[in-house]
C-alpha cells in the first residue's frame, strides 16, 4: 500500500493521504507529532513513549516534507523537530486508530 497523494492541509491542520487502493486517510497534525517513533519521542529500548502529548502544541502545523525512498516520510514541524519518519504502514495504522 502506498499513497499516491499525499498533501498537508495547514488551514484544516491535517495530513490527507489517498492510497493506490483508493481508500483516503485523515490524520490531525498535533495526532501525527505525538505519535513520532524516533528515538527522542520513544525510549529505544522500552519502547514507553517519552514525548509528553500535553507539550504539542494544539497549533502545530507541518513545515516541510520530504519522501524519504519508497517507504516513508520525513516531516518538519513548526516546533522543529524533524528526526521521525513516517512510513506507509504506520500512516495507516494512525488513520485506523482515530
Amino acid at each position: 500500500m502506498t499513497p499516491i497523494d499525499l498533501q498537508a492541509n495547514k488551514e484544516q491542520g491535517t495530513l490527507n493521504i489517498k492510497w493506490s487502493d483508493e481508500s483516503a486517510t485523515v490524520i490531525g497534525f498535533r495526532d501525527l507529532r505525538i505519535d513520532c517513533r524516533c528515538a527522542h519521542c520513544v525510549d529505544e529500548q522500552t519502547g514507553r513513549r517519552i514525548i509528553d502529548p500535553a507539550t504539542v502544541s494544539e497549533e502545530i502545523k507541518i513545515e516541510t516534507m520530504e519522501l524519504v525512498g519508497n517507504y516513508a516520510v520525513r516531516i518538519r514541524w513548526s516546533d522543529d523537530h524533524d528526526t521521525g519518519l513516517y512510513t506507509w504502514v504506520h500512516l495507516k495504522q494512525i488513520g485506523r486508530s482515530i
